[in-house]
């Protein structure tokens, strides 16, 4: 599709890796793009949700002086994505939330998480959610003057039986009038397999409308 050429950042969920990315990576590149798949480490070698979602952080503060790079994550790595819209919210220019959990400012990142632990089904390594750490029982780590600021959508995955579809729905209505709702009929919740294509012409085209 027409328009210029974006930064898109790509989280992957609990347990996967930047490989999850490859298919939507390689239509975002063939369309003119540039692409960052991140490796978040393992969680049960990180000490912190913090140092989880360092090297998401990392790539997004390196984003170059008027850059603003388009956020993907699936799943869990929507939490990541939420830490760093509120550590650089000038530098991200939408955040797209593909299955994921989207937080509320003002509200704890954990309370998704512990209303809907279905997520955890979806371990293929070891893995933890950090549902005692700071970050994400912390009221005041996302706020409206930063995390608020950056434009959201909310990604539905129509055929989702890890999260049900009105489920997240349910989620995304709850964080506020500003949210955007998209979806993806037939996809599960692995879009980025089961709809590849079709994911990564949606996310083109929320980055070109959120210019």
């Amino acid at each position: 599709m027409g328009g210029r050429r974006r930064h898109f950042v790509l989280v992957h969920g609990l347990c996967h890796g930047a490989w999850c990315w490859y298919k939507v990576a390689t239509a975002l590149e063939s369309s003119g793009h540039r692409v960052t798949a991140l490796d978040l480490p393992a969680c049960d070698v990180t000490s912190s949700f913090d140092e989880y979602s360092r090297p998401l952080l990392h790539a997004v503060a390196a984003a170059p002086p008027g850059e603003k790079v388009v956020l993907v994550g699936h799943s869990f790595g929507g939490h990541s994505l939420a830490l760093a819209m509120q550590a650089h919210p000038e530098k991200v220019a939408v955040a797209v939330f593909v299955a994921a959990p989207m937080p509320a400012a003002g509200r704890p990142m954990a309370m998704v998480l512990e209303q809907d632990l279905t997520l955890a089904k979806m371990l293929v390594r070891p893995a933890q959610m950090f549902l005692r750490d700071e970050a994400m029982t912390g009221e005041n780590v996302l706020t409206e003057a930063k995390y608020g600021t950056v434009s959201r959508v909310f990604v539905v995955a129509e055929e989702d039986r890890t999260w049900p579809a009105e489920e997240q729905r349910q989620v995304a209505a709850s964080c506020g009038p500003g949210v955007e709702v998209r979806a993806i009929g037939g996809a599960d919740h692995m879009p980025m397999f089961s709809k590849p294509q079709e994911l990564a012409q949606l996310i083109m085209e929320i980055a070109e409308k959120y210019n």
